[in-house]
């Protein structure tokens, strides 16, 4: 998903003070990106502005997850690559109450832009990408915070450590999402440890993770009356 430059140009008009109204609107927005980020990274703000303006969040699908969530380097000393996948949905599968969180999630990353330390984005609509959503196991409104180690110089390559964010519908902010990164507040959560893990979980590491994904995916589409009648069924036919 491309963000917009309308988007770029909406941020300081919503979040400006009354004392910036004689400013460019770039530079308003500097400002603002400036209040998010830590003392160390303002420096470099300016000369990263226009990569806020074409900044993409990659869109994650069932196709390509595995193709994109893989380290861009091959130096075994770089440290691992870090990605922030926000996972968010429509009326299925969030009730219609992840509005406003994609919304602080926009705005998130555009300022997140501005920091050239700042993790690479990627989303999925759990609507619109069901069974990737069922393979992972997550559910919207959330931010998996993961490091995709590089494999070493002896072979070996550590494992993937990720990080379960949970996000309120109702009280998440551009600014909540943004500490993320620069207040390392996903080091309050545990690390994901499950069957189920998207990189190191035994599904994963047998190749099953779609198949079980499409599995998953069905029996939470059957209607419950269709479960009833093959009970029913059932119970008759041992009787």
């Amino acid at each position: 998903m491309r963000l917009t430059t309308s988007l770029l140009l909406t941020l300081p008009i919503t979040l400006a003070t009354a004392e910036q109204p004689a400013q460019k609107p770039l530079q308003a927005w500097l400002e603002i990106a400036k209040s998010y980020l830590p003392t160390a990274a303002t420096a470099p703000v300016a000369s990263t502005a226009s990569k806020a303006a074409s900044t993409t969040v990659t869109t994650l699908t069932k196709e390509n997850w595995q193709s994109v969530l893989t380290p861009t380097t091959t130096d075994p000393f770089s440290g691992p690559e870090t990605w922030m996948a926000f996972f968010t949905g429509g009326n299925k599968t969030c009730y219609g109450r992840c509005t406003g969180v994609e919304t602080a999630w926009n705005e998130s990353a555009v300022v997140l832009a501005a920091d050239p330390t700042a993790p690479k984005l990627a989303m999925a609509d759990c609507d619109k990408s069901p069974v990737l959503c069922a393979v992972w196991a997550a559910n919207p409104p959330t931010v998996w915070h993961i490091q995709l180690p590089v494999t070493g110089a002896d072979q070996s390559k550590p494992a993937t450590t990720v990080r379960i964010i949970g996000l309120n519908t109702t009280t998440t902010t551009a600014r909540d999402i943004v500490k993320i990164h620069t207040e390392k507040t996903y080091e309050k959560r545990p690390v994901y440890e499950s069957a189920l893990h998207p990189f190191n979980g035994w599904v994963a590491q047998y190749g099953l993770s779609t198949p079980l994904g499409y599995v998953m995916y069905g029996f939470a589409n059957v209607p419950s009356w269709a479960f009833m009648i093959v009970i029913s069924m059932g119970s008759r036919f041992l009787m």
